[in-house]
């Protein structure tokens, strides 16, 4: 007999698991958390450091469907052919021997190709169309941050060509099946709608549909939607191990702690490998590190603000601006390189007035978590009591509800729905 949970949660079916354990406190693994119990199951989430420590923490907060699409694609490959091996660039690969790296990257160039993009766009677009929709049912059941309109949502260039190739870029995420609303402005029109912008703006795209978010105060409210609903959340816990035994599997943390759960979720962004590949999951993930830090403005823009050429983001958040970007291809656990911040303030100082890059508050690094086909691992593993949710790269924020959705349905039911079918840890 199927019990079915509140709102817009999954349906458990009889003998469906009753306790599970999440390992990851970012924006994927908590909403895994979240709509398990709409089904009525008790949750354990555990992260080595806490909440949001990850890659959720820094990020630009854009819930963008119209601009998520997978990372390798012809366009990218030419440019950091050009230029990976600057500390300046938007895309830096410092050289190193590595072999996990290589692989990456061997994978990376093979998927960027016009034929792989359009495959993987197309496994895209059912979660995009959902993304939205997953905000607000988190919304209704109780996360009390909400998210915001991005009226207006401009991407910023130079001159109308540049412009000109995104529209045709947002033509081609149209011809996958994804809505994306947008038209052409010209420099005189930016200004007149933003007044945050300098001459240097030669024309926009205004992209209509959009949202985003504040990602530190959006995942604290996550956490404690997560713990209000009897959920435990449990921080400075590093888990080592999984051991499957008799009916289910042993959550082992690094101070001795061993606890027994009917299955386990791994949503643990860059160091998925770590824990996923003794159940199968070969696929590497790699470290694709961004950074941010947030500014004071004379006149706070009216939406977020994108500079694609530069791979710059600009997000209204509190009282201060955030800027986000870049791609480094290095270890999670490098330091901060000064050089890759130093980069983004001369990318932006450019193009806006009144805004003062040299107050900068909350220098950040994280881990976004690559794949070399830039779609993300999502569902079981070898082990049909382990399943994978990560590997999203810069889109973890805006799909990260609509995967644990997802995520909760294949554990709960048993069956892969349909729209994770493309996303096979095993593939």
């Amino acid at each position: 007999m199927a019990v079915e949970g509140s709102g817009s949660g999954p349906a458990s079916v009889a003998g469906a698991p009753r306790q599970v354990a999440v390992v990851g406190a970012g924006m994927v693994g908590l909403s895994c958390a979240w709509f398990l119990q709409e089904a009525g199951v008790q949750v354990t989430v555990y992260d080595r450091d806490g909440v949001a420590a990850g890659a959720s923490w820094g990020n630009a907060g854009w819930l963008t469907p119209a601009l998520t699409a997978p990372l390798p694609e012809p366009a990218v490959l030419r440019y950091g052919l050009r230029a990976v091996l600057s500390p300046r660039s938007p895309v830096y690969l410092p050289l190193r021997a590595d072999p996990t790296l290589a692989r990456f990257l061997a994978g990376f160039v093979a998927h960027s190709t016009a034929r792989a993009w359009r495959r993987g766009m197309a496994a895209l677009v059912p979660l995009n169309a959902r993304a939205l929709e997953a905000f607000d049912a988190l919304a209704a059941g109780g996360v009390p941050v909400p998210t915001q309109r991005a009226e207006p949502f401009l991407a910023c260039f130079r001159t109308a060509r540049e412009a000109e190739r995104m529209c045709a870029e947002l033509g081609h995420v149209r011809d996958a099946g994804q809505t994306a609303g947008s038209h052409l402005l010209t420099g005189q029109q930016v200004r007149a709608m933003e007044p945050t912008v300098t001459d240097r703006v030669g024309a926009a795209v205004h992209i209509s549909g959009q949202r985003y978010l504040h990602p530190p105060a959006f995942l604290a409210g996550l956490a404690a939607a997560v713990q209000a609903r009897g959920g435990r959340v449990a921080q400075a816990a590093d888990v080592v191990d999984l051991r499957l035994r008799a009916g289910g599997v042993t959550v082992v943390t690094a101070d001795g702690e061993r606890s027994h759960h009917d299955a386990a979720v791994l949503a643990t962004g860059a160091e998925l490998g770590r824990l996923a590949k003794r159940f199968g999951v070969r696929r590497p993930v790699q470290a694709g590190r961004g950074y941010s830090f947030s500014v004071p403005v004379r006149r706070m823009p009216r939406g977020p603000l994108y500079l694609p050429t530069q791979r710059v983001a600009l997000t209204p958040l509190g009282e201060r601006l955030r800027v986000a970007g870049m791609m480094e291809f290095r270890r999670p656990g490098d330091p901060l390189d000064p050089r890759r911040v130093t980069a983004i303030v001369e990318a932006v100082r450019p193009f806006l007035d009144g805004v003062d890059l040299d107050d900068r508050h909350d220098e950040w690094v994280g881990s976004r978590p690559c794949t070399p086909d830039g779609l993300p691992l999502l569902g079981p593993t070898a082990s049909p009591r382990v399943f994978v949710a990560g590997g999203h790269g810069m889109w973890g924020i805006a799909l990260g509800p609509v995967s644990g959705q997802l995520i909760a349905r294949a554990v709960l039911e048993r069956e892969v729905p349909p729209e994770l079918a493309p996303f096979d840890p095993l593939r």
